[in-house]
């Protein structure tokens, strides 16, 4: 082998150490992006939810998982709000939303009434502002025995409040009764369920506060049924084989006609 062989060797060697270090650290530069942006977009802009409860059928199942979008609702009073594509809350928004107590779980719910509404339910039928509201997406289930909120809303006297009202609530809500009608207050909002009979919502436990809105559901972008039998242990150990069962399972039990659909 001639010098100038030889003399090559360690210096392609030290090339290729020096080709093989910059590729990993291109990966892992790569990576880091992806994980930044990822944490950004899930803080910021979108973020996954499933849907634990019946409360908002048919317009969502059990076992929906959705895209909210964290980037719709206006700002906090930023300078640079008004440069971005914000717009204020409307009455028939979906949302979700940190509930007022306990753990603060979120809930998702239906925008009934925004600031300054008035609201009464007479005989099940919603009225806002005195005028009777177009509510396709509302059921009622006639042999239903959740509340008697279900039927006429609000009570106008201690005597009237429903049995199941949260307990702060029930100290609160007659402050805000007015000639027969709840006057939703500045900075909060009044949401239930589509599920009208089976709704644990604002009528129990009151408003929601603007701060407590995560964001609004865009898109189902996976549907699965779960087991006729759920059990109510929420420890780690169920969630988790929850997630398998659902896993070795998941073909037979995707709603393959529910993905992809936006949410109104």
């Amino acid at each position: 082998m001639s010098e100038t062989a030889e003399a090559a060797q360690p210096q392609a060697a030290a090339q290729h150490a020096a080709h093989h270090e910059t590729t990993l650290r291109e990966y892992a530069e790569s990576l880091l992006v992806v994980i930044i942006l990822a944490l950004f977009g899930t803080t910021f802009i979108v973020q996954a939810f499933k849907i634990p409860s019946p409360s908002m059928e048919p317009t969502l199942l059990v076992g929906d998982y959705l895209l909210v979008n964290k980037f719709i609702f206006s700002g906090r009073g930023q300078w640079y709000d008004h440069f971005l594509p914000y717009r204020d809350i409307r009455r028939g928004d979906v949302i979700v939303f940190h509930f007022p107590y306990d753990d603060h779980q979120h809930y998702v719910k239906r925008v009934i009434g925004i600031p300054g509404d008035r609201i009464k339910i007479v005989d099940q039928q919603v009225y806002v502002n005195d005028v009777l509201q177009n509510e396709p997406y509302a059921v009622h289930d006639p042999e239903a025995s959740y509340g008697l909120f279900g039927e006429t809303f609000p009570p106008t006297d201690a005597g009237g409040l429903d049995p199941l009202i949260r307990p702060e609530w029930a100290g609160q809500i007659l402050n805000y009764v007015h000639n027969g009608e709840l006057v939703v207050p500045p900075g909060k909002y009044f949401a239930m369920g589509d599920n009208r009979d089976h709704s644990w919502d604002s009528r129990y436990w009151g408003f929601v506060d603007r701060d407590a809105i995560m964001g609004r559901p865009v898109i189902i972008y996976w549907s699965v049924t779960s087991p006729e039998a759920q059990s109510t242990d929420q420890s780690f150990g169920s969630e988790l084989y929850e997630i398998f069962d659902t896993f070795i399972h998941v073909f037979s039990r995707t709603r393959s006609h529910r993905m992809f659909h936006e949410v109104h």
